[in-house]
């Protein structure tokens, strides 16, 4: 499995490094990872962990390098995860703008129909928001918001931010030993 992580300037990037480190400890399971920041995703990211991001040995592209791969649907890339997502991300993507290499690769991703993943890290929500959000579902993509679930009893922010995590990692298929709801 090839795939593409896009981080925005949303605060919320507790979930990127979750999933970056989570992505690592499932890497038998895949091919390739790539990472893209947009222009205020690090800036947000200090400021949210007051920390640099950890992408392990990830690829990274910059934002408006069009030229690489991801910008392609003949990179034949399986999921693209945008976390934390901004809603204003969101609003482009669904609109089909492709003004940076986040927009393009979200964009390739729907017209090849594979697999396309929002963290939007956003409340509440406004009626633009959701017909985006529409817009989405329709094209194919998946919304998935940064909201939590408290059924497993996280003890810590960590644990909290984990169950998000989870979720959109249950979302790509990956194998994942996590909290699963149990019936009696």
């Amino acid at each position: 499995m090839k795939i593409i992580i896009a981080v925005t300037g949303a605060s919320g990037a507790i979930y990127a490094q979750q999933l970056f480190d989570k992505l690592h400890s499932l890497r038998n399971q895949i091919d390739e990872v790539c990472v893209v920041f947009s222009d205020t995703a690090k800036k947000v990211w200090q400021h949210d962990l007051q920390s640099q991001p950890n992408i392990y040995d990830f690829k990274e592209f910059q934002d408006d390098d069009f030229f690489s791969p991801i910008a392609s649907g003949s990179s034949k890339y399986d999921t693209m995860i945008v976390c934390p997502c901004s809603v204003g991300t969101m609003g482009r993507i669904a609109h089909g703008t492709a003004e940076n290499l986040i927009c393009r690769a979200a964009d390739v991703m729907l017209k090849e129909r594979r697999q396309l993943i929002l963290a939007v890290r956003e409340t509440p929500y406004s009626l633009v928001h959701i017909k985006n959000m529409e817009l989405i579902t329709l094209a194919g993509g998946i919304i998935c918001p940064a909201s939590p679930s408290f059924y497993s009893n996280p003890q810590t922010i960590n644990e909290v931010c984990a169950t998000v995590i989870d979720r959109i990692i249950d979302l790509t298929g990956l194998k994942n030993n996590c909290f699963r709801w149990k019936t009696n």
